[in-house]
């Protein structure tokens, strides 16, 4: 069994939909469902009100919308309004859910999330998979794939497509990793060898981490660098609201960038890389401790504990990161740069050896730096969350299959 091809348009490309009357209709779809799910319980009139389309117009789309599963009828609104009561409207509990997964360098994880935003079932295996072949792994990963989307099932939702972060670069507009150093792949197509059944995105875990910041972060900007950990570090960057993806769509390969060229040698190939001096392995080779599970976890324990030996190293990662992350914005000039994944939780010894190298180095004003409030999670709710955004942001194609 092989998935279904990869849609050519991943997550946040934001592909502008034909300007003709089906394709009218497929925005004006999009638009309600947007509306209800960022307001909640809203009435059709106070739909048409905020979206500027007529009682009709809305009511028309909105029982489309029901037909299909993808919105539900409360009952009366709240009471306390003037005038005769309209039908509460809500994006429906039940239905399409987005089933996200990531492929990490010591475990794999599936979760489903409901139109609603809502996480509704979630799998986590931890073992190690650095320098296992593919095909074990996405078997497994497939194992947990399947598990998810049965107790998903078991609650009224069903699987509208599959999202999977990789700690690697991804071909752009398609389901290939080119290049993931730290688990040692190498053209490797996830849509060949994942036995979902199901449509597939797959795209590079900081991707996903600065999308799911981007939707999900506490008054997140729209122009933002985006710099997570696990093994590797990864970063993406988010100019008005859309991924920056380059050419190959390879952007954002922060951990590689060399902060001392004749520093030791990369399992990219080059020397000297920020992954050598930042990573969570480098890390716990300079505080002396032993790798193992809840790496991070232990290197917050000792730090707060005060073992200088830690804090040192933890300071060196920071001035190392705020090395490589001048030169992005000077470039780029984004309005903050977030920090996610492991580095959320080792913010407090990394953030005063960042901000300073950033602040001497930087051309222009001294950029903020903010810490994410998803760590960890993000890659793989991004994920998740990536396949709801689709449905949402064409509804139609649902209907469609209604």
């Amino acid at each position: 069994m092989t998935a279904p091809p990869h849609t050519a348009h991943p997550a946040g490309s934001g592909r502008p939909l034909p300007d003709t009357q089906q394709g009218m209709r497929r925005r004006n779809l999009a638009r309600v469902m947007h509306t209800v799910r960022a307001e909640g319980r809203l009435s059709r009139a106070a739909v048409a009100s905020r979206i500027g389309l007529t009682r009709a117009a809305v009511s028309t789309l909105v029982d489309e919308l029901i037909r299909s599963g993808l919105l539900e009828e409360l009952g009366p609104e709240r009471p306390g309004r003037v005038g005769r009561p309209g039908s509460a409207l809500a994006v429906s509990a039940s239905g399409p859910a987005g089933i996200g997964a990531e492929i990490g360098v010591d475990h794999l994880a599936v979760c489903a999330v409901d139109l609603r935003g809502r996480m509704r079932a979630r799998a986590v295996r931890h073992g190690g998979n650095r320098g296992r072949s593919a095909g074990p792994v996405l078997e497994q990963l497939t194992g947990l794939v399947r598990r998810v989307v049965t107790e998903a099932e078991a609650e009224g939702l069903w699987p509208a497509g599959l999202a999977v972060a990789v700690p690697g670069l991804v071909a752009r507009d398609a389901t290939t990793v080119v290049r993931a150093p730290n688990l040692d792949w190498h053209d490797t197509d996830l849509g060949e060898l994942l036995a979902a059944d199901l449509p597939l995105t797959v795209d590079n875990e900081a991707n996903f981490g600065a999308l799911a910041e981007l939707w999900l972060g506490d008054r997140t900007p729209r122009d933002f660098l985006h710099v997570s950990a696990e093994i590797g570090i990864g970063a993406a960057v988010v100019v008005d609201g859309r991924l920056l993806r380059g050419t190959r769509g390879f952007a954002g390969e922060l951990g590689h960038v060399p902060v001392h060229p004749d520093g030791p040698a990369c399992a990219c190939g080059g020397h000297g890389c920020l992954e050598q001096y930042a990573g969570e392995e480098a890390v716990l080779r300079a505080s002396g401790l032993t790798p193992g599970e809840n790496r991070v976890g232990l290197l917050a324990q000792r730090a707060t504990e005060g073992d200088e030996r830690v804090r040192r190293a933890l300071t060196g990662a920071g001035t190392a990161l705020g090395i490589a992350l001048t030169g992005a914005v000077n470039l780029l000039d984004p309005e903050s740069v977030v920090l996610g994944g492991a580095l959320a939780e080792l913010a407090p010894w990394l953030l005063p050896a960042l901000s300073e190298e950033l602040a001497r180095r930087t051309a222009g004003p001294a950029c903020p730096v903010t810490v994410s409030a998803l760590g960890p999670q993000g890659p793989l709710l991004g994920a998740a969350h990536s396949v709801v955004r689709t449905v949402l942001d064409d509804p139609a194609a649902i209907a469609e299959r209604a």
